[in-house]
């Protein structure tokens, strides 16, 4: 990671299997042009891309090939101790799932 983080944060992303994530793009050259081309031609109506060749969209599917993030492992969302699980994910997901054991929920 960067000279500027903070150790605890690395250990707790190398534990999380993310600390590759944090390294993305280290050492590389942002090209500022690009960037605000993709920022001139973004939609916010329709959230994708307006380009010459139609409309383009980054979706979570990309997002996971890139970074390489894995898809069959519980989702890291920290730590939540309640007696009222129900309540703890609506706040979460504005709804409450049929299948709550503890911290998870049965996913079709």
């Amino acid at each position: 990671m960067s000279d500027h983080s903070s150790p605890l944060i690395e250990n707790y992303s190398r534990e999380a299997g993310f600390l590759h994530v944090a390294n993305i793009g280290w050492g590389c050259k942002l090209d500022s042009k690009l960037i605000s081309a993709f920022i001139e031609r973004w939609r916010i109506e329709t959230h994708t891309f307006n380009l010459s060749c139609g409309e383009c969209t980054i979706t979570l599917e990309d997002v996971q090939l890139q970074l390489g993030l894995p898809m069959d492992e519980p989702v890291l969302t920290g730590f939540i101790q309640s007696v009222d699980w129900g309540a703890i994910w609506y706040d979460l997901l504005f709804a409450i799932p049929d299948y709550i054991y503890g911290g998870r929920i049965e996913m079709d």
